[in-house]
């Protein structure tokens, strides 16, 4: 789970090591929309850190934005990202750039262009560690252990 403030009125000043303030409002719709293409077994090679050997093929169950009205994250930017596994900088780098759209720098579509291909350099669009929270971690049931790991150790060919 990722979270982020954008508004003043939702700044606690308690919770400062684990949401980050955006300097200005984010457009939550878009944002959705941006990450709306990302569920289900892609290369994420454009949004990880490359590291010798290691796959960049994921399966992402889930990925989402919402604000809260109610709770704790009343009000607040949330996003929910739900894998098989991560790669190095992953999460950090799909908000990085969820924020470019919810800033209006990039359009919905040129996170898609990334994950289908068309590379860019995220290196400066990392959100900040700080919003990012591991709430939890589940391993599939041991019959299907043995084809998650194969599939993991997949490799990106090219």
């Amino acid at each position: 789970v990722y979270r982020v403030s954008d508004d003043a009125s939702t700044r606690d000043p308690l919770r400062r090591s684990a949401v980050v303030w955006h300097h200005r409002p984010l457009d939550a719709a878009a944002m959705v929309r941006a990450a709306g293409p990302f569920a289900g077994l892609h290369d994420f090679a454009a949004f990880c850190k490359p590291r010798e050997g290691a796959t960049t093929i994921r399966t992402l169950q889930r990925f989402t934005w919402e604000r809260p009205g109610q709770g704790a994250d009343g009000g607040l930017l949330v996003a929910t990202v739900v894998a098989d596994a991560f790669c190095h900088h992953m999460v950090r780098a799909l908000v990085g750039a969820s924020l470019a759209v919810g800033e209006g720098r990039r359009e919905p579509a040129w996170m898609g262009a990334l994950l289908t291909g068309v590379r860019g350099d995220l290196s400066e669009a990392l959100a900040p560690p700080h919003g990012l929270t591991l709430e939890a971690v589940a391993y599939p049931p041991d019959a299907e252990l043995a084809a998650r790991a194969t599939q993991t150790r997949a490799r990106r060919e090219g």
